[in-house]
């Protein structure tokens, strides 16, 4: 399957990428399709052969592009941070929500330069929707065959604001932290479609105090949120970078529509 994308000049490996998440999307459906195994990593996150096979997939795909990958699924190659230029993937963002049979699972797939992502790829398997970022080129979604581009939303009032969170790591203190802010609507999304929804309006608020998030579940969100008109940074307002030494995002994550950015990073420092 070939989709013509919606760049007036796409980048050389925007192709490829759109191709390794297609591919990578339709082996993860015949795998949820079927009874799969459970397996556990040693910290306790789960994995299923559609984590490895779509990992593979995406890999083998990427290959001809002769870049280092960084993938959630392979050991950290350090090689790589001597490349300005790398892929960082989920091969299976989401992997509870797979198990548990939610449909809100995603495939992620970003370039990065310089420790910024110039190309973001989410793809929703469960629905058929691709969403793809180019730095200067804008957002779109292809839903229905065809692109829409992707603009957040114009709210400015917290109070009027739909915030979303983790459905299996929502913390307590988090949800202190809405109510703190007066956020009066809040519904759970799985995987990266939480940011997704910011992307497309429907939502304008996610955060994440948590330092266990890794480059690799942001990287092609912080490229789709960015072209979408949107922000994301650390929950301090520090930005993000990629392709460093240490993988974690350490300040947890805030990501918005923008216009009420500041007001939340404000509020979470006065709690400090």
């Amino acid at each position: 399957m070939s989709i013509k994308l919606p760049f007036a000049n796409p980048l050389d490996e925007a192709k490829l990428a759109v191709d390794a998440a297609i591919r990578a999307s339709k082996a993860v459906m015949e795998i949820y399709a079927q009874d799969f195994a459970i397996e556990h990593k040693d910290d306790d996150s789960p994995i299923t052969k559609a984590d490895l096979e779509s990992n593979q997939i995406i890999k083998e795909t990427l290959s001809s592009s002769s870049l280092p990958i960084l993938s959630e699924e392979d050991e950290d190659d350090k090689s790589r941070l001597e490349h300005e230029k790398i892929w960082i993937v989920d091969p299976l963002d989401g992997t509870s929500d797979f198990v548990n049979k939610t449909g809100e699972f995603t495939i992620m797939i970003a370039l990065v330069e310089k420790k910024k992502p110039i190309l973001g790829i989410i793809s929703r398997p469960t629905t058929d929707m691709l969403f793809l970022a180019q730095k200067g080129s804008g957002a779109f979604v292809f839903e229905k065959e065809s692109w829409k581009r992707l603009a957040v939303s114009k709210t400015n009032e917290l109070k009027k604001c739909n915030a979303v969170g983790s459905r299996f790591h929502l913390t307590e203190a988090e949800k202190e932290f809405f109510k703190s802010l007066g956020v009066e609507s809040f519904a759970s999304r799985g995987s990266s479609l939480k940011v997704a929804e910011i992307c497309m309006g429907m939502a304008d608020i996610y955060l994440t105090t948590s330092s266990k998030i890794k480059q690799w579940d942001t990287c092609a969100s912080y490229c789709l949120i960015t072209e979408s008109g949107g922000k994301m940074t650390d929950m301090y307002g520090g930005d993000i970078l990629y392709n460093t030494e240490r993988l974690n995002h350490e300040n947890g994550l805030l990501v918005t529509n923008s216009l009420v950015h500041d007001q939340i990073i404000k509020k979470y420092q006065s709690l400090d």
